[in-house]
């Protein structure tokens, strides 16, 4: 006899509870500001090449970003795909050490060798920005199911693009996650487009959070230009995770202001569309909205523009004083663990 499980459908985040404290309000500004002034200093450094390779941006995802970290606790575990300098900064790395893998150098998150899209810190649970699409649900699925199989407490939340919806390891990691009761959010940043192609051209169900009902999974979608909603919905979701180990599906709507990468020029859109981008800002919406509530004052705010000015310009002093990583750690970390005739030829090397 077939399962008889009632089928719980996809829903909207509700409403937000109780706003945070002022401090906290300030808090999340001052968070949202540092990524957006980093991101900034990236998109230029990379003009100077200063920067290599591919470079994804979080420039107008800093609301949803803030939130979904400020959802997580620090024993909980992160996975999130090529756009994740701002989740490295939101999960408490330092932004000098950020600043330095993307220049590439040893003094990096990933000791100068993952650059843009390869960070990876143990002691912050960050365990890589993937850059194959989808290539993080399956592992963190995976992830998820150790920490059941070791009988923890703690939750994956795993970041990915809208576009990954469309691909085979993201169905294929829902219905492992339901099937097996696993402690796992998955969360889908909709920006709107993959790549250049439009979510209603590329997807039937362009309402992504829709797409759990599919596995008998909860879902929402929420706000994503507002921090504490985004907040708020994460937390639910996390929290459903931690004591019924139960998998979630979380869509944030949340537009991108530039394109694609930063060498996307992003002909794609229209002049409208790019002063609907301007006017959705969520990081001038948030200070205005402290403004209004006196919670920001003008003082307060040229304070923290000051000190998040200097903080990323102090990364990036830092990262062009630091050194590139020898020739000789290429190989380090291939293997977890010692091999045993592991090559560790490099191209002008002699092949005996």
């Amino acid at each position: 006899m077939g399962d008889t499980r009632t089928r719980t459908p996809a829903r909207r985040a509700r409403t937000r509870k109780a706003r945070p404290e002022p401090e906290t309000l300030v808090a999340y500004y001052r968070q949202m500001l540092l990524i957006r002034r980093f991101e900034e200093r990236a998109a230029r450094a990379y003009t100077e090449a200063k920067i290599g390779g591919y470079c994804h941006l979080n420039l107008g995802e800093e609301a949803t970003v803030t939130g979904l970290m400020a959802a997580l606790e620090p024993r909980d575990y992160l996975f999130t795909n090529y756009r994740e300098h701002g989740y490295a900064l939101a999960r408490g790395i330092d932004a000098r050490r950020v600043m330095a893998e993307l220049y590439g150098r040893s003094t990096g998150v990933s000791k100068g060798w993952g650059g843009s899209m390869h960070m990876f810190d143990l002691e912050a649970r960050l365990l890589g920005g993937y850059g194959i699409v989808g290539g993080q649900l399956p592992l963190a699925t995976g992830a998820a199911l150790a920490v059941s199989y070791k009988g923890g407490d703690e939750v994956v939340m795993c970041q990915m693009g809208d576009g990954t919806t469309n691909i085979g390891a993201f169905h294929e990691s829902l219905n492992m996650a339901a099937l097996w009761d696993l402690p796992i959010v998955f969360v889908v940043v909709n920006n709107g487009l993959g790549m250049g192609t439009t979510v209603e051209a590329s997807s039937a169900e362009p309402e992504l959070y829709r797409r759990a009902s599919a596995y008998r999974m909860e879902s929402a979608r929420v706000d994503g230009t507002d921090a504490v909603a985004v907040r708020e919905a994460a937390r639910e979701a996390v929290e459903r995770a931690r004591s019924e180990s139960k998998p979630f599906l979380l869509e944030t709507t949340s537009p991108r202001l530039r394109g694609h990468s930063v060498v996307d020029p992003a002909r794609y859109r229209t002049a409208e569309d790019k002063e609907a981008l301007k006017a959705a800002d969520p990081l001038a919406h948030f200070a205005l909205e402290l403004e209004e509530a006196g919670v920001l004052d003008a003082e307060t705010r040229e304070k923290l523009d000051a000190e998040v000015k200097a903080e990323v310009d102090d990364a990036a002093a830092f990262a062009d004083d630091s050194p590139y990583p020898d020739v000789s750690t290429l190989f380090d970390y291939t293997y977890a663990t010692p091999v045993r005739g592991e090559s560790r030829r490099l191209p002008a090397d002699p092949v005996f």
